[in-house]
């Protein structure tokens, strides 16, 4: 497909070849609808140099009277980089208390051509250069760096070093079975490998979310004497409660495992459980029920445990840790890890 440019050259060649073809000037520009002035223009361009010339170019001139003084788009920069949490309205509050006036929409013109024009952005903009220059951060930076981080876990995006560094838990409400009632699956992916552990329950409590830990989770680390250091989950009541009193917090307690809960009114809660229950969802579930009407737990959850294994042991992953291994794989790789950082791991 002809780009507009593309068009355009091929029209005035189209024009200079014609009057060639026929000999006559005036009946080539009659035909194609252009002035013999026009004409000329055309070859004296194409003669002075060839086809290139014929692009049309935009008359436009930048006017820099416009353009905001350097040094003002300097200090613009600058407080993106001393200031990254500070949107633009606030950017150009506390910059026209240092004398420099600029509307919101200048302070963002300036970010887009410096590409700090989100938080993520200026974070990653104030990362660099401190990692560069080993610039102390002040706290607003530091306070700033933090909120990304927390937004991250809120998000999924997360930071997983080895098998059992970080453990994602979230509950999953599969649908009501006839003679069972409502059925909710307790999931566990192990955020470095994605190895998960899904069990079903007819209900939603503290005993049930411990439950999965102890009967899989725990014992599978355990094996390959790797523990679990830590746990990510949202706020649920399944997951949260007074630690001397919540059957979860006290497993947790006992087991030495840390407790991390995602931030606040986040509806996304759990980024990696939540794209494991959409897989989970749409390769098994959606599948399953159309096949066969399942009368117990125990019969759904059979078949469940055979769609583990094909998870975990065959199914390649294009997780960021795994790329294009199983979990299983990608797990047993990771437990090297475990040796290099020292950290007591025995695989003999």
């Amino acid at each position: 497909m002809q780009t507009v440019q593309q068009k355009i050259i091929s029209n005035k060649l189209g024009l200079l070849n014609l009057a060639e073809e026929l000999q006559n000037v005036s009946k080539a520009c009659k035909i194609m609808g252009y002035s013999r002035d026009t004409f000329y223009r055309y070859k004296e361009l194409k003669d002075e140099g060839g086809v290139d010339a014929l692009v049309e170019k935009s008359r436009r001139k930048p006017n820099l009277k416009n353009r905001i003084d350097e040094a003002i788009e300097g200090q613009v920069v600058q407080m993106a980089t001393d200031n990254p949490a500070f949107g633009q309205k606030r950017a150009a509050n506390e910059l026209r208390k240092a004398g420099v006036f600029l509307s919101p929409a200048g302070v963002r013109s300036i970010w887009l051509r410096h590409d700090l024009e989100t938080f993520k952005k200026r974070l990653s903009s104030l990362e660099k250069r401190s990692a560069e220059l080993g610039l102390i951060l002040t706290e607003a930076q530091i306070a700033a760096l933090e909120r990304k981080q927390d937004d991250d876990i809120a998000h999924g995006e997360i930071e997983t070093a080895h098998p059992g560094y970080l453990g994602s838990q979230d509950t999953f409400y599969v649908g009501t079975l006839k003679g069972v009632g409502r059925i909710y699956q307790q999931t566990f992916v192990d955020t470095y490998s994605k190895v998960a552990f899904c069990k079903l329950y007819n209900q939603k409590t503290p005993i049930t979310a411990a439950d999965l830990l102890n009967d899989r989770v725990v014992p599978f680390f355990e094996a390959y004497r790797a523990p679990i250091l830590r746990i990510l989950t949202d706020r649920g009541t399944e997951f949260c409660g007074k630690a001397e009193q919540h059957d979860y917090q006290i497993f947790l307690g006992v087991s030495e495992i840390e407790h991390t809960k995602t931030k606040a009114r986040h509806p996304q809660t759990n980024g990696i459980c939540e794209r494991f229950h959409k897989t989970i969802l749409q390769e098994f579930y959606q599948t399953a029920f159309r096949k066969k009407i399942f009368k117990t737990i125990e019969e759904l959850q059979a078949d469940l445990d055979l769609w583990l294994i094909e998870y975990n042991e065959r199914r390649t992953h294009q997780g960021k840790m795994c790329n294009g291994r199983t979990p299983m794989e990608t797990f047993v790789d990771g437990l090297k890890i475990w040796e290099e950082k020292n950290l007591g791991l025995n695989l003999n």
